[in-house]
């Protein structure tokens, strides 16, 4: 018998086994069949619910992470709202201190008249970086989801020295990227008193649920709640008025292109774009724009639609998570704004 005893023999096979294991994931790593992925850190553990007041109106928001993290600001999209982020906060709430607010008008902030707030791009992006300031928050990377783009990149515009890194969602800064009913739109900007249909149509139940749905081959992946509720949002009492406004203000937006090109060419800000393809508003060539003006920016066209979290989120996460760590260190919460270059 060997001087190694029973249990010794056992010890040698079980080492001897482990090491085969190791050696077959790394084998069939190397032969291109990917081990399996470790389960994506999820907690809802810090996630909050609050508000702030800004020159007189109550903002809704929502806040998760460890504050000392490098701060993420969800910006959401026509009409949703941040509601629209709560899929994905868990899946980054680990590692990354997130904001996520609701604009005037939107969600559960305040909707003052029309009369009493200048609903304007120009000032929704004014009030959240007005907000930002009320709750500390000094240094952010910009997550921007359509109408977050024109909001988000007026605030980098005023203040690149606090933005850090920009993440882009079919959120578009192109002509090329404007999908075909834009065309219709713009009558209603030459003259919105003779086009009061593109309003019917840009608030009608049709026109909310297939934003969400737009060309995607997976309807069944889509959970109607997500337009139930946005329509029922833009059924409330002076939403017209509100909704209208911006509409006619988006005209600016298209008019800046020009001059936020030529901004992101100068600042080449640290850019993740991720575009869903079966977004029939903004498509694909809007994504592609970005990367002429950004060579460096890392792109990710995705099988998803204008809200690409309602088919992607798991996907979505991981590709912010590996942009984070090289665009945003951790320890990386207090220097190499945009505006430091």
């Amino acid at each position: 018998m060997s001087h190694y005893g029973n249990q010794g023999i056992e010890s040698i096979a079980k080492v001897s086994f482990m090491k085969s294991i190791g050696a077959l994931i790394v084998m069939t790593t190397l032969a291109g069949v990917p081990a399996r992925a470790q389960p994506m850190p999820y907690t809802t553990a810090t996630t909050t619910y609050g508000t702030a007041q800004i020159d007189g109106i109550k903002l809704f928001y929502r806040e998760a992470g460890p504050k000392g993290a490098p701060t993420i600001v969800l910006l959401h999209g026509y009409l949703s709202s941040s509601r629209m982020w709560d899929s994905l906060i868990p899946l980054l709430a680990d590692r990354y201190h997130l904001i996520a607010p609701d604009y005037p008008g939107f969600g559960q902030s305040e909707a003052p008249t029309p009369e009493r707030y200048d609903y304007t791009f120009d000032h929704l992006a004014e009030t959240m970086g007005s907000m930002l300031q009320k709750l500390g928050v000094q240094r952010y990377t910009l997550f921007m989801q359509d109408y977050g783009g024109p909001i988000g990149i007026r605030m980098a515009m005023a203040a690149p020295e606090r933005v850090q890194a920009f993440i882009v969602q079919n959120a578009n800064a192109y002509d090329e990227g404007l999908g075909a009913k834009w065309a219709n739109i713009a009558k209603y900007w030459s003259d919105p008193a003779s086009h009061p249909e593109q309003v019917d149509n840009f608030m009608g139940y049709e026109g909310t649920k297939q934003r969400h749905l737009g060309t995607s081959p997976h309807p069944e992946r889509y959970n109607p709640d997500g337009w139930d509720d946005e329509f029922a949002r833009l059924s409330r009492p002076g939403q017209r008025e509100i909704q209208s406004k911006l509409l006619y203000d988006y005209r600016t937006n298209v008019e800046s292109y020009p001059m936020w090109q030529a901004w992101l060419r100068y600042h080449k800000p640290r850019t993740l774009v991720m575009w869903g393809r079966y977004d029939p508003s903004f498509i694909v060539p809007g994504a592609e724009g970005y990367k002429r003006d950004l060579p460096d920016a890392e792109m990710h066209i995705l099988d998803a639609g204008h809200f690409a979290l309602d088919e992607k989120t798991e996907e979505i996460a991981g590709l912010v998570r590996g942009f984070m760590a090289r665009a945003v260190p951790q320890a990386d919460v207090s220097g190499d704004a945009i505006g430091s270059k």
